[in-house]
Protein backbone atom coordinates (compact mmCIF):
# COMPACT_ATOMS: atom_id res chain seq x y z
CA UNK A 1 0.00 0.00 0.00
CA UNK A 2 1.02 3.53 -0.80
CA UNK A 3 1.85 5.78 1.96
CA UNK A 4 0.44 9.20 1.09
CA UNK A 5 2.37 12.58 1.40
CA UNK A 6 -0.73 14.82 0.58
CA UNK A 7 -0.41 18.85 -0.93
CA UNK A 8 -4.44 20.47 -0.72
CA UNK A 9 -5.14 23.09 -3.20
CA UNK A 10 -8.14 24.90 -1.81
CA UNK A 11 -9.56 28.47 -1.15
CA UNK A 12 -13.76 28.87 -0.29
CA UNK A 13 -15.49 27.42 2.58
CA UNK A 14 -16.38 24.19 -0.23
CA UNK A 15 -12.30 23.29 0.14
CA UNK A 16 -12.75 23.59 3.91
CA UNK A 17 -14.88 20.49 4.63
CA UNK A 18 -12.62 18.73 2.41
CA UNK A 19 -10.14 19.29 3.63
CA UNK A 20 -11.31 18.62 7.13
CA UNK A 21 -12.50 15.16 6.21
CA UNK A 22 -9.25 14.64 5.05
CA UNK A 23 -7.04 15.33 8.43
CA UNK A 24 -9.55 13.50 10.41
CA UNK A 25 -9.08 10.60 8.44
CA UNK A 26 -5.18 10.70 9.05
CA UNK A 27 -4.20 11.26 5.78
CA UNK A 28 -0.39 12.92 5.99
CA UNK A 29 -1.11 16.47 4.71
CA UNK A 30 2.43 17.91 4.15
CA UNK A 31 1.53 21.10 2.85
CA UNK A 32 -1.42 23.62 2.26
CA UNK A 33 -1.70 26.24 -0.47
CA UNK A 34 -4.00 28.67 -1.06
CA UNK A 35 -4.94 32.43 -2.35
CA UNK A 36 -2.96 35.42 -1.10
CA UNK A 37 -4.74 37.46 1.64
CA UNK A 38 -7.00 40.39 0.23
CA UNK A 39 -8.81 43.57 1.11
CA UNK A 40 -12.45 43.30 1.31
CA UNK A 41 -15.58 44.68 2.29
CA UNK A 42 -16.24 48.70 3.06
CA UNK A 43 -13.22 48.91 4.67
CA UNK A 44 -11.03 47.03 2.76
CA UNK A 45 -9.33 45.09 5.73
CA UNK A 46 -7.07 41.75 4.69
CA UNK A 47 -9.40 38.89 4.87
CA UNK A 48 -7.84 35.45 5.15
CA UNK A 49 -9.03 32.57 2.54
CA UNK A 50 -11.00 30.17 4.35
CA UNK A 51 -8.28 27.57 4.01
CA UNK A 52 -5.97 29.38 5.22
CA UNK A 53 -7.89 30.02 8.78
CA UNK A 54 -8.48 26.06 8.58
CA UNK A 55 -4.46 25.83 7.91
CA UNK A 56 -3.62 28.02 10.74
CA UNK A 57 -5.90 26.65 12.78
CA UNK A 58 -4.51 23.07 12.57
CA UNK A 59 -0.66 24.03 12.43
CA UNK A 60 -0.51 22.70 8.93
CA UNK A 61 1.99 24.11 6.62
CA UNK A 62 0.51 27.26 4.60
CA UNK A 63 2.00 28.20 1.23
CA UNK A 64 0.38 31.74 -0.59
CA UNK A 65 2.23 32.10 -4.24
CA UNK A 66 0.87 34.87 -6.19
CA UNK A 67 2.53 33.50 -9.07
CA UNK A 68 2.25 29.53 -9.79
CA UNK A 69 5.23 29.47 -11.95
CA UNK A 70 7.96 31.16 -9.45
CA UNK A 71 10.78 29.68 -9.29
CA UNK A 72 11.23 29.96 -5.12
CA UNK A 73 7.31 28.46 -4.71
CA UNK A 74 8.30 25.74 -7.27
CA UNK A 75 11.31 25.02 -5.13
CA UNK A 76 9.40 24.61 -1.72
CA UNK A 77 6.71 22.74 -3.04
CA UNK A 78 9.54 20.61 -4.62
CA UNK A 79 10.89 20.19 -0.49
CA UNK A 80 7.61 19.05 0.45
CA UNK A 81 8.18 15.44 -1.11
CA UNK A 82 4.66 14.82 -1.76
CA UNK A 83 3.38 12.46 -3.67
CA UNK A 84 -0.39 13.24 -4.22
CA UNK A 85 -2.04 16.78 -4.66
CA UNK A 86 -5.58 16.94 -4.24
CA UNK A 87 -7.27 20.20 -5.69
CA UNK A 88 -10.55 21.69 -4.77
CA UNK A 89 -11.98 24.89 -5.74
CA UNK A 90 -8.55 26.55 -6.44
CA UNK A 91 -7.48 28.05 -9.62
CA UNK A 92 -5.98 26.02 -13.20
CA UNK A 93 -2.40 25.11 -12.16
CA UNK A 94 0.44 25.02 -14.99
CA UNK A 95 1.93 21.95 -15.82
CA UNK A 96 4.79 22.21 -13.98
CA UNK A 97 2.67 22.06 -11.28
CA UNK A 98 0.08 19.52 -11.39
CA UNK A 99 2.54 16.78 -12.93
CA UNK A 100 4.72 17.28 -10.04
CA UNK A 101 3.65 14.48 -7.68
CA UNK A 102 4.27 10.54 -8.47
CA UNK A 103 0.80 9.81 -7.83
CA UNK A 104 -0.70 12.97 -9.56
CA UNK A 105 -2.97 15.66 -9.02
CA UNK A 106 -6.46 15.23 -8.64
CA UNK A 107 -9.60 17.86 -8.26
CA UNK A 108 -13.08 17.21 -6.69
CA UNK A 109 -15.85 19.16 -9.07
CA UNK A 110 -19.33 19.95 -7.60
CA UNK A 111 -21.13 18.45 -10.78
CA UNK A 112 -21.72 14.86 -12.71
CA UNK A 113 -18.87 15.57 -15.22
CA UNK A 114 -18.31 16.20 -18.10
CA UNK A 115 -21.07 18.27 -17.64
CA UNK A 116 -20.91 21.66 -15.71
CA UNK A 117 -17.13 22.48 -16.20
CA UNK A 118 -16.38 25.60 -15.15
CA UNK A 119 -16.79 27.96 -12.25
CA UNK A 120 -20.00 27.60 -11.17
CA UNK A 121 -21.17 24.44 -11.25
CA UNK A 122 -23.76 24.13 -8.56
CA UNK A 123 -25.62 27.14 -9.67
CA UNK A 124 -26.01 26.29 -12.86
CA UNK A 125 -27.74 22.91 -11.99
CA UNK A 126 -30.31 24.53 -9.95
CA UNK A 127 -30.60 27.14 -12.73
CA UNK A 128 -31.15 24.56 -15.88
CA UNK A 129 -33.77 22.67 -13.40
CA UNK A 130 -31.58 19.63 -12.91
CA UNK A 131 -33.11 17.04 -10.83
CA UNK A 132 -29.87 15.17 -9.96
CA UNK A 133 -25.65 16.06 -9.42
CA UNK A 134 -23.34 14.93 -7.80
CA UNK A 135 -19.66 15.36 -7.31
CA UNK A 136 -16.82 14.09 -9.14
CA UNK A 137 -12.73 13.10 -8.74
CA UNK A 138 -10.75 13.70 -11.77
CA UNK A 139 -6.97 13.68 -12.55
CA UNK A 140 -5.73 17.29 -13.81
CA UNK A 141 -5.15 18.08 -17.26
CA UNK A 142 -3.71 20.91 -19.28
CA UNK A 143 -7.36 21.97 -19.70
CA UNK A 144 -10.23 22.82 -17.71
CA UNK A 145 -11.96 19.89 -15.63
CA UNK A 146 -11.65 17.96 -18.63
CA UNK A 147 -9.15 14.71 -17.51
CA UNK A 148 -9.54 11.29 -16.50
CA UNK A 149 -12.53 10.52 -14.41
CA UNK A 150 -11.90 8.84 -11.10
CA UNK A 151 -15.51 8.80 -9.26
CA UNK A 152 -18.65 9.68 -9.37
CA UNK A 153 -21.42 10.48 -6.83
CA UNK A 154 -25.00 11.11 -7.39
CA UNK A 155 -27.38 13.10 -5.37
CA UNK A 156 -30.60 14.25 -6.37
CA UNK A 157 -31.63 17.88 -5.95
CA UNK A 158 -34.96 18.94 -4.09
CA UNK A 159 -37.09 21.39 -6.09
CA UNK A 160 -36.99 23.45 -3.31
CA UNK A 161 -33.41 24.27 -2.30
CA UNK A 162 -31.11 26.78 -2.77
CA UNK A 163 -27.51 26.74 -4.23
CA UNK A 164 -26.05 27.49 -0.16
CA UNK A 165 -28.16 24.27 0.76
CA UNK A 166 -26.99 22.16 -2.11
CA UNK A 167 -23.56 23.44 -1.68
CA UNK A 168 -23.85 22.38 1.60
CA UNK A 169 -24.76 18.65 0.97
CA UNK A 170 -22.08 18.27 -2.13
CA UNK A 171 -19.52 19.19 0.22
CA UNK A 172 -20.16 16.63 2.67
CA UNK A 173 -20.94 14.48 -0.62
CA UNK A 174 -17.50 15.17 -1.71
CA UNK A 175 -15.77 14.83 1.19
CA UNK A 176 -16.81 11.04 1.25
CA UNK A 177 -15.59 10.87 -2.73
CA UNK A 178 -12.48 12.31 -1.94
CA UNK A 179 -11.50 9.93 0.82
CA UNK A 180 -13.16 6.76 -1.50
CA UNK A 181 -10.53 8.26 -4.11
CA UNK A 182 -7.80 8.27 -1.53
CA UNK A 183 -8.15 4.93 -0.55
CA UNK A 184 -8.58 3.55 -4.31
CA UNK A 185 -5.06 5.30 -4.89
CA UNK A 186 -3.60 4.13 -1.88
CA UNK A 187 -3.87 0.58 -2.94
CA UNK A 188 -3.21 0.91 -6.66
CA UNK A 189 -6.69 0.05 -7.64
CA UNK A 190 -7.75 3.49 -9.93
CA UNK A 191 -9.41 2.82 -13.48
CA UNK A 192 -9.78 5.98 -14.51
CA UNK A 193 -12.14 6.59 -17.34
CA UNK A 194 -11.81 9.36 -20.12
CA UNK A 195 -14.45 11.84 -20.33
CA UNK A 196 -16.30 12.29 -23.88
CA UNK A 197 -16.97 15.39 -25.27
CA UNK A 198 -20.44 15.88 -27.48
CA UNK A 199 -22.31 18.83 -28.44
CA UNK A 200 -24.73 18.76 -25.57
CA UNK A 201 -22.27 19.18 -22.83
CA UNK A 202 -23.63 21.75 -20.40
CA UNK A 203 -20.95 24.52 -18.84
CA UNK A 204 -21.14 26.18 -15.93
CA UNK A 205 -20.10 29.92 -17.02
CA UNK A 206 -18.64 32.13 -14.76
CA UNK A 207 -21.61 34.07 -13.09
CA UNK A 208 -21.59 38.10 -13.57
CA UNK A 209 -24.25 40.61 -12.95
CA UNK A 210 -25.66 39.83 -16.03
CA UNK A 211 -26.43 36.64 -16.22
CA UNK A 212 -27.93 37.27 -12.49
CA UNK A 213 -30.65 39.58 -13.63
CA UNK A 214 -34.28 38.16 -13.18
CA UNK A 215 -35.97 37.89 -17.11
CA UNK A 216 -39.05 38.21 -15.69
CA UNK A 217 -40.34 37.31 -19.51
CA UNK A 218 -39.41 33.90 -18.50
CA UNK A 219 -41.64 31.25 -17.63
CA UNK A 220 -42.69 31.29 -13.77
CA UNK A 221 -40.68 28.16 -13.28
CA UNK A 222 -37.43 29.48 -14.73
CA UNK A 223 -37.31 32.35 -12.78
CA UNK A 224 -37.74 30.20 -9.53
CA UNK A 225 -34.73 28.28 -10.44
CA UNK A 226 -32.46 31.28 -11.35
CA UNK A 227 -33.42 32.83 -7.90
CA UNK A 228 -32.97 29.60 -5.78
CA UNK A 229 -29.92 28.48 -8.35
CA UNK A 230 -28.39 32.36 -7.45
CA UNK A 231 -29.26 32.17 -3.30
CA UNK A 232 -27.50 33.36 -0.96
CA UNK A 233 -24.89 34.40 -3.15
CA UNK A 234 -24.51 36.13 -5.75
CA UNK A 235 -28.25 36.38 -5.22
CA UNK A 236 -30.51 37.27 -8.28
CA UNK A 237 -31.58 40.92 -8.83
CA UNK A 238 -33.97 42.99 -10.79
CA UNK A 239 -35.25 46.66 -10.37
CA UNK A 240 -37.86 48.01 -8.77
CA UNK A 241 -40.06 50.97 -10.75
CA UNK A 242 -42.39 53.39 -8.53
CA UNK A 243 -42.87 56.75 -8.23
CA UNK A 244 -40.61 57.72 -10.66
CA UNK A 245 -38.25 56.22 -8.39
CA UNK A 246 -35.84 52.56 -9.28
CA UNK A 247 -33.85 50.53 -6.77
CA UNK A 248 -31.61 47.42 -7.55
CA UNK A 249 -33.07 45.04 -5.62
CA UNK A 250 -31.32 41.49 -4.56
CA UNK A 251 -34.23 38.54 -4.42
CA UNK A 252 -33.35 35.32 -2.20
CA UNK A 253 -36.49 33.52 -1.52
CA UNK A 254 -39.81 32.71 -3.68
CA UNK A 255 -42.30 30.24 -5.02
CA UNK A 256 -44.42 29.73 -8.18
CA UNK A 257 -47.43 30.41 -8.35
CA UNK A 258 -49.33 29.01 -11.52
CA UNK A 259 -52.53 30.13 -12.64
CA UNK A 260 -54.24 32.73 -15.20
CA UNK A 261 -54.52 36.83 -14.74
CA UNK A 262 -54.61 39.43 -17.04
CA UNK A 263 -51.96 42.19 -15.75
CA UNK A 264 -48.82 42.78 -17.74
CA UNK A 265 -45.57 41.51 -17.21
CA UNK A 266 -43.72 42.87 -14.37
CA UNK A 267 -47.23 44.43 -12.83
CA UNK A 268 -46.31 44.33 -8.75
CA UNK A 269 -48.88 42.98 -6.79
CA UNK A 270 -48.89 43.74 -3.32
CA UNK A 271 -50.85 43.69 0.35
CA UNK A 272 -49.69 44.40 3.25
CA UNK A 273 -47.63 40.74 3.94
CA UNK A 274 -47.25 39.40 0.38
CA UNK A 275 -45.89 40.81 -3.12
CA UNK A 276 -45.94 39.00 -5.70
CA UNK A 277 -44.98 40.14 -9.24
CA UNK A 278 -46.82 38.85 -12.74
CA UNK A 279 -45.37 36.91 -15.05
CA UNK A 280 -46.25 35.14 -18.49
CA UNK A 281 -48.18 31.77 -16.61
CA UNK A 282 -48.77 33.23 -13.69
CA UNK A 283 -46.93 34.91 -10.52
CA UNK A 284 -43.64 34.93 -8.59
CA UNK A 285 -44.58 35.48 -5.12
CA UNK A 286 -41.11 36.78 -3.39
CA UNK A 287 -40.36 35.74 0.33
CA UNK A 288 -37.19 37.43 1.42
CA UNK A 289 -35.13 40.35 -0.56
CA UNK A 290 -32.82 42.88 0.00
CA UNK A 291 -33.05 46.72 -0.89
CA UNK A 292 -30.16 49.27 -1.10
CA UNK A 293 -28.47 49.92 2.24
CA UNK A 294 -30.74 47.60 3.51
CA UNK A 295 -30.00 44.36 5.49
CA UNK A 296 -31.97 41.04 4.11
CA UNK A 297 -35.45 40.81 4.69
CA UNK A 298 -38.92 38.83 4.97
CA UNK A 299 -40.95 40.17 2.88
CA UNK A 300 -43.48 40.98 5.22
CA UNK A 301 -40.76 42.64 7.12
CA UNK A 302 -40.16 44.37 4.44
CA UNK A 303 -43.23 45.61 3.90
CA UNK A 304 -44.05 46.35 7.24
CA UNK A 305 -42.27 49.66 6.82
CA UNK A 306 -42.96 50.24 2.53
CA UNK A 307 -45.87 50.97 0.59
CA UNK A 308 -45.90 50.42 -3.33
CA UNK A 309 -48.42 52.28 -5.42
CA UNK A 310 -50.70 50.30 -8.00
CA UNK A 311 -48.18 51.51 -10.79
CA UNK A 312 -45.47 49.81 -8.87
CA UNK A 313 -43.79 46.96 -11.45
CA UNK A 314 -40.34 45.12 -12.04
CA UNK A 315 -37.59 44.86 -14.84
Amino acid sequence: MEKLRIVFMGTPEFAVGILDTITKNKYNVVGVITAADKPAGRGQKIKYSAVKEYALANNLHLLQPTNLKDESFLEELKSLNANLQIVVAFRMLPKVVWEMPELGTFNLHASLLPNYRGAAPINWAIINGETKTGVTTFFIDDKIDTGAMIMRSETEIDPTENAGQLHDRLMYLGSTTVIETLELIEKGNVRATIQTDSSDIKSAFKLNKENCKIDWKKPALEINNLIRGLSPYPAAWCMFLDKNEEWNVKVYDAKTILEDHDLAIGTMVCTKKEMKIAVENGFIQILSLQFPGKKKMTTPEFLNGVTFSAQAKVS
